[in-house]
């Protein structure tokens, strides 16, 4: 009889782990891309702004991209200094841009991801890897910051994928991933 219990937790604990397996296998196969577009209803953390803000003046998003569908979502403002709102945000990827049209073309030595989504489970965990990877391999970003909201979410989020509290502001949080 113990052994017959023995083996079925065997059995049990394998087939956990095919299926965790299977959950996880997309991640293998993902790519960051950068997006000319994303539906921004989608966006649980700042869907009021729209295509044109997210695509304008050095600002870019990515994707994490698995068989032709993005499984997470990153967006990004590339400045100088780091921002307490927003509209901070828009000002500072403004004159970064500005600034760059004089130098190098190089936009900014910080990138700030003001916002994050995933649509597959360890999707948001991969692109910010992923993001962090890039990031590192830039020969002008030296770098990463968030401009998040102030939610505890948002916290836990980038706490548990090994970002450090910077400051927390009046109506948002950042945290440095360190590069």
């Amino acid at each position: 009889m113990k052994k017959i219990k023995r083996k079925l937790k065997i059995f049990k604990e394998r087939n956990i782990k095919k299926k965790l397996n299977s959950i996880f296998d997309w991640v293998k196969g993902a790519e960051l891309i950068e997006l000319i577009s994303c539906d921004v209803k989608e966006d649980p953390v700042r869907p009021e702004l729209d295509l044109i803000f997210r695509r304008s003046y050095g600002r870019k998003i990515f994707g994490v991209k698995y068989k032709k569908e993005i499984n997470a979502i990153m967006c990004f403002g590339f400045t100088d200094e780091v921002p307490k709102t927003v509209k901070e945000l828009d000002l500072m990827t403004r004159d970064a841009y500005l600034k760059s049209t004089h130098r190098d073309r190089n936009i900014g030595k910080i990138a700030v991801a003001y916002t994050v989504w995933s649509k597959k489970k360890g999707g948001g965990k991969l692109i910010v890897k992923e993001v962090f990877k890039m990031i590192k391999k830039s020969n002008h970003l030296n770098r990463l910051i968030t401009l998040s909201p102030l939610t505890e979410m948002a916290r836990n989020f980038h706490i548990n994928n090994g970002a450090k509290e910077l400051q927390v502001n009046e109506e948002t949080q950042n945290f440095e991933y360190e590069v």
